[in-house]
């Protein structure tokens, strides 16, 4: 996964107001249909990795996973992050292309 461009994207999504986080915030938009993807951290508790995973799967949104909570949380420039969703098709689209199936969550 190259991680610079991903990174950049997601930055680049959050400068444009598409990207929300924090577990109660993500989960509402999943609820509400708003959450075109999301994005979780490896290092997130399983208690927080069963709950998204049963609320995307059960929503139909993507869920992605990366590497740890820093590298997610640089990515929008803030603190360390564990979920991250993106609002916005476009931005989930390049977003799941970038970094790729193989981190299906």
């Amino acid at each position: 996964m190259p991680n610079n461009e991903w990174a950049s994207l997601l930055g680049l999504a959050q400068r444009a107001g598409k990207v929300s986080s924090g577990e109660d915030t993500v989960l509402r938009l999943i609820r509400l249909k708003k959450a075109k993807m999301v994005l979780l951290s490896a290092d997130a508790s399983e208690r927080t990795k069963k709950t998204i995973q049963n609320k995307c799967g059960y929503y139909h949104v993507p869920l992605l996973t990366v590497p740890d909570r820093e590298v997610l949380g640089q990515a929008i420039g803030q603190p360390s992050r564990v979920i991250i969703a993106v609002t916005d098709q476009g931005f989930a689209g390049r977003l799941i292309e970038k970094i790729g199936p193989s981190s299906r969550g």
